[in-house]
């Protein structure tokens, strides 16, 4: 299993069918909280299909079970032999994870994670998710997809598909080039009753190797591209229009959110700065002067 999980393509990734027993899974399937439209807020604050739930011990006492397995030590020994990443860290915030439900229309950009924990710092490792969709046709979008080059289209993209079936479980490492997403979810009209629904559980490690550390990111995305069969001269039918208005209005929130992101990098550059210039600070380092020049002289 080590050897499948290191030498998958188009990144390290392993899939397993099966991975609970039928028992335990169907009682998480029971017990998946409500669509509550209060959690369904997209990270610029627009409200959206997706609902979350980071607190995932509370759902039910099969959750609070699911919560004691994941932290136990020999789960977390398991999964770094697995992944050969040694010395694993539950995530207790379950921060971007926990139960994740998405409605018809939903869809998730190619993208890559977030590096780093945002309370213990620690470095993000692996994502594991467990599907738990009792039925699900590639048709319908919303599998999961694992790309090689999403920028480069197509032609030099490697793309492996996951289908989000009941009690099928995918563990992949989380690097600056481990790209997932899926496309929009189109449900037929006698099935927009159900969801795509998932459980997503982070891993962490206090160290990772030098070659792998990168400066701290939050998640970056690539928008999907415009489809093949728009070329000159080609007459747009009402679904390419709608497909379209869609995919700008996806941009448009995308530049959006980093418009907001940049405006906050601003806010805090000019507060740090205001405090480097004034007088208390600067007296502050006139009177540590001394303790400082006796630090470096040790």
């Amino acid at each position: 299993m080590h050897r499948k999980f290191f030498n998958a393509e188009p990144f390290r990734h392993i899939i397993f069918d099966q991975f609970f027993t039928k028992e335990f899974c169907e009682s998480l399937l029971r017990d998946f909280p409500p669509f509550d439209p209060a959690l369904a807020m997209s990270e610029i604050g627009v409200p959206g299909s997706k609902a979350v739930v980071e607190r995932l011990p509370e759902i039910s006492s099969v959750y609070g079970q699911l919560d004691q397995l994941i932290r136990s030590r020999e789960f977390l020994l398991w999964l770094g032999a697995l992944t050969g990443i040694p010395d694993l860290l539950y995530d207790p915030h379950y921060y971007g994870g926990g139960t994740h439900e998405n409605l018809h229309g939903e869809e998730l950009d190619v993208h890559f994670d977030f590096n780093y924990h945002p309370k213990s710092k620690t470095h993000r490792r692996l994502n594991l998710i467990v599907f738990l969709n009792p039925e699900w046709d590639p048709d319908w979008g919303g599998c999961l997809e694992l790309h090689k080059r999403p920028w480069d289209g197509a032609a030099k993209d490697h793309v492996s598909t996951v289908i989000p079936l009941f009690n099928r479980c995918v563990i992949f490492e989380t690097t600056e080039s481990s790209w997932h997403g899926f496309r929009r979810i189109q449900l037929p009209s006698d099935r927009q009753s159900i969801s795509r629904r998932s459980i997503a559980v982070y891993f962490y490690s206090q160290q990772r190797p030098a070659a792998e550390t990168a400066p701290h990111h939050s998640t970056v995305y690539v928008p999907w591209m415009m489809a093949d069969h728009l070329q000159s001269g080609y007459t747009l039918t009402e679904t390419d229009v709608n497909e379209l208005k869609v995919l700008f209005h996806h941009r448009d929130e995308r530049i959006r959110f980093f418009y907001e992101r940049e405006k906050e990098f601003s806010t805090l550059k000019t507060m740090f700065n205001s405090v480097l210039a004034s007088k208390s600070f600067k007296l502050a380092r006139l009177l540590s002067a001394p303790v400082r020049s006796l630090r470096r002289a040790k």
